[in-house]
């Protein structure tokens, strides 16, 4: 960790507020907002005062001269939010202002859930580069971190930090095949955990659902997490089940902080599915529990009942083994095709099968396609799909992942709103939008994204904290802001605190909700008046400054 910067510029009165001097202005003082300063104790009206990027004080500047000042009576000052699971990897290069996640409040963006946009050699570029469906790119970066300074020297409003994908060192090494590691081959996964860590990585981020992250066994990720937690790194996992499995996957997650030595984050946290939803208690319970082990465990969530991923999900691992190419040969192979059909009917544990989980194909909703001409589906029910098509929604599915060529962005109804609402209530869970920011524009329009793209945080203070009190605002704050800057380790973030950097949010808590919904996705929230990030307005009475102070910020087992 840096040591705290203390300033030359101003006096500091204990007790009596904060006077700065007169040959020195502050550049902004945000007067008379009842500040929630992170730590989770209730509200005080009080002034905030910023100089260059940081916080220079909080207390009583009636009389300070400054270069800016914003009026916050009757609103709540808080320090900016942090998004846990954020998918803007592409996003961020296709618009760098982050529109819809600095419009809740989002001055950082955490990425890296199982794959991040580093190391990569010259077959994963061509692979990533084939499968760009509405954003494309260039790849000019070969290491995760050089990622994240492509990000910062493009210009970006958000910060932005990523976890090392566990899926991207395997297929670095191994490749897309169900296949193990040798010695050797771990050696070399070893070797990459190392240098990215050096270089900032936040720690190892796995997606075990999913191919080729089904294939790794548990010993593999514990010998990474090894790596990762000399260097103060953390473990985070869309576990391998959330369904069926739930209780098995949440062990694993428990097996590997243990063995490894590392603290662990549970993504998203769930039970999906509804024959599931009973086992949320026991879920919630065995965290509880390793926690008072002394264990190091934690979670995240989205704010809504849907979950969002790939079409794909509805077919067995084996499918993909190989990649894309050889899951869409297979689909395109009738005898193939009757056992990938046969194995969706059947609600096995030996995968997460998330056309049964959704109970109806009903409740699997398209929403991105990379075909042009398949776009025009875009919203619509997987039944409906199948009904206009006239064939089994099985077939559908394999017919439509073969024709566009892609996973398809698709929509699950999978929880119960009563099991959100328990996770919610614990302290120790923070908030990811699982999604990208965008913004209701350009390139963004070819698809629908989960509404949880734009109404995630806003969400959490509107519906969840004033609306039906299942969070007390205060707790919120904490939650959003000071909890997962202390999980990760960020540094000198996610407080109102004399010497922290300034990503400060203004945001009135009588209005701020989310507006996006699964039939209209492309909604800003509203009630966010104001927002700093290292010290610069990005928003300012609600609307969008176009500056992109935004930087790559570092792990703390960084070597400086």
């Amino acid at each position: 960790m840096r040591t705290w910067v203390c300033s030359l510029f101003f006096t500091v009165i204990i007790g009596g507020g904060q006077i700065a001097s007169a040959d020195a202005p502050f550049d902004i003082v945000i007067k008379g907002g009842t500040v929630y300063d992170g730590t989770g104790g209730e509200g005080h009206v009080t002034d905030v005062a910023i100089r260059g990027d940081r916080i220079a004080g909080v207390g009583d500047f009636a009389k300070a001269s400054a270069k800016k000042t914003i009026d916050a009576r009757g609103l709540a000052v808080a320090p900016g939010f942090i998004n846990m699971l954020s998918w803007s990897n592409e996003s961020l290069i296709q618009d760098g202002r982050s529109q819809s996640e600095i419009r809740q409040g989002v001055t950082t963006e955490i990425m890296g859930e199982g794959e991040s946009m580093g190391p990569l050699n010259d077959r994963m570029k061509a692979r990533i580069v084939r499968e760009q469906t509405d954003i494309k790119f260039e790849i000019k970066w070969n290491t995760l971190a050089e990622y994240l300074h492509y990000l910062e020297k493009r210009g970006i409003s958000c910060n932005v930090a990523s976890f090392l994908g566990a899926t991207t060192v395997r297929e670095y090494v191994i490749g897309l095949e169900d296949k193990q590691p040798t010695p050797e081959q771990l050696d070399q996964m070893r070797e990459l955990v190392r240098k990215e860590m050096e270089a900032g990585a936040l720690g190892i981020g796995t997606s075990l659902i999913y191919p080729p992250a089904f294939y790794a066994k548990t010993e593999e990720l514990i010998e990474l997490c090894k790596v990762a937690a000399k260097y103060q790194g953390k473990y985070i996992s869309h576990m391998r089940s959330e369904g069926n499995q739930l209780l098995g996957g949440l062990d694993e997650v428990i097996r590997i902080s243990r063995e490894a030595g590392i603290p662990a984050e549970v993504y998203h946290i769930k039970a999906a599915g509804e024959k599931n939803w009973p086992k949320e208690d026991q879920l919630l319970g065995r965290i509880e529990a390793a926690q008072k082990e002394g264990l190091k465990i934690r979670a995240n969530m989205y704010t809504y009942t849907a979950a969002g991923t790939g079409l794909d999900a509805c077919l067995p691992p084996w499918t993909e083994d190989g990649g894309y190419p050889a899951l869409f040969k297979r689909l395109r192979d009738p005898a193939t095709r009757e056992k990938i059909a046969a194995e969706v009917r059947v609600d096995s544990d030996a995968w997460e099968n998330l056309y049964l989980a959704a109970g109806s194909p009903e409740k699997i909703l398209l929403v991105g396609f990379k075909s042009e001409k398949l776009k025009s589906l875009t919203g619509k029910s997987l039944a409906e799909v199948a009904r206009r098509r006239g064939k089994d929604p099985i077939e559908t599915i394999m017919d439509l992942i073969s024709e566009d060529e892609s996973r398809i962005s698709t929509i699950y109804y999978l929880m119960s709103e009563e099991n959100v609402k328990k996770e919610l209530a614990k302290p120790w869970v923070s908030f990811g939008s699982d999604e990208a920011s965008q913004a209701p524009e350009g390139v963004f329009l070819k698809s629908n994204p989960h509404p949880r793209a734009y109404g995630n945080f806003a969400r959490v203070l509107g519906k969840y904290t004033r609306d039906e009190k299942v969070i007390t605002l205060p707790g919120a704050v904490r939650r959003l802001s000071a909890l997962p800057a202390t999980n990760l380790g960020l540094d000198h973030r996610g407080f109102i605190q004399d010497g922290m950097f300034a990503d400060v949010v203004v945001f009135d808590p009588a209005i701020i909700a989310d507006r996006a919904t699964f039939e209209k996705p492309h909604q800003y929230a509203v009630g966010m008046k104001h927002v700093f990030v290292n010290g610069v307005q990005v928003l300012k009475e609600g609307e969008h400054t176009g500056a992109k102070p935004g930087r790559a910020l570092a792990g703390p087992g960084k070597l400086q």
